[in-house]
């Protein structure tokens, strides 16, 4: 019996010490969360100033009378034939955040049997170590890989990245890229987010012909497909990058979220190891007083 005591005082002791570092580990995900999500708000207010520029270039376009786009990064969604795409997925470089990677995976693997049942070839390129390393579990080719970004998201490493992707889709190797990422929703949810950033399909039939504020200044004779390209390219770069912060923030409050849950499950543990160790022990201390009884009544 005592040894029994003895082991569950040992399991008390060890969850104990497991839910100190799930505590810490979920202070440590709130810090990091509030600067990810500031971080994610500054990527999202430049983002809807870069939008704002590029559709401000697309109504002087219209208003220009130059709606013949020569440009490969648009495509007419008729003539458009899709026969083989660019799945670009981020996931962390750490784990214990729930089931996090496992959406991203599971989406990119349904992506995967979708295409395959339509005939069209599906290429996979990977941000962060835990989907590098399922894709390798898994047998699966990956035509490229980084880690070390999307635990520390940089837009130049990320433009480089994402850029062998656009070279492929302008080269005609490729006909869309698409983007998927678990993004941040608020501090209990995360949502996940699949975007087609390649072709560009611009909708011209939506922009008025009203005055614009004066961004870009172009006329007929200026070189509107340059401007348009490096619009292009810039908004293909930064809604990677985007990608990049938006899942880090979603990572941390998923960390911050299994961490929270497993503190409270190690101390519903403690609770009921506490119960059986005092069990135990009575049922020690009632055997013992039966001895000793035993052994008084003997010696009579």
């Amino acid at each position: 019996m005592a040894n029994g005591l003895k082991e569950i005082r040992k399991k008390i002791s060890s969850v104990n010490n497991t839910k100190k570092t799930t505590r810490a580990m979920k202070l440590v995900s709130t810090s990091k969360l509030k600067k990810a999500e500031e971080m994610a708000r500054r990527a999202r207010a430049f983002a809807d100033k870069l939008n704002e520029v590029f559709y401000d270039m697309m109504q002087r376009i219209k208003h220009s009378g130059l709606n013949n786009l020569d440009s490969k990064y648009f495509h007419d969604t008729d003539s458009h034939d899709v026969k083989i795409v660019d799945i670009v997925f981020v996931t962390a470089d750490k784990g214990l955040c729930g089931g996090f990677n496992s959406i991203t995976m599971k989406e990119v693997l349904r992506l995967r049997n979708e295409y395959q049942q339509k005939g069209i070839t599906a290429r996979f390129r990977c941000v962060g170590k835990k989907g590098n390393a399922f894709f390798a579990f898994n047998n699966i080719k990956l035509e490229d890989s980084i880690t070390d970004l999307s635990s520390v998201p940089n837009y130049e490493r990320s433009s480089d990245f994402i850029g062998a992707a656009v070279n492929d889709f302008l080269e005609g190797k490729t006909h869309e890229v698409i983007i998927i990422h678990n993004g941040f929703k608020n501090l209990i949810s995360q949502e996940l987010k699949s975007v087609k950033i390649l072709p560009l399909v611009p909708d011209l039939s939506n922009v008025k012909d009203d005055n614009v504020a004066d961004v870009l200044n172009i006329s007929p004779e200026d070189e509107e497909t340059t401007i348009l390209d490096e619009l292009a390219k810039k908004y293909v770069e930064y809604n990677m990058y985007y990608a990049l912060v938006d899942s880090l923030a979603a990572e941390h409050s998923a960390r911050m979220q299994a961490m929270d849950a497993a503190t409270n499950n190690a101390t519903e543990l403690v609770r009921s190891l506490t119960i059986s160790y005092n069990k135990a022990r009575q049922e020690a201390i009632t055997t013992e007083l039966v001895e000793i009884n035993a052994g008084v009544e003997a010696m009579k």
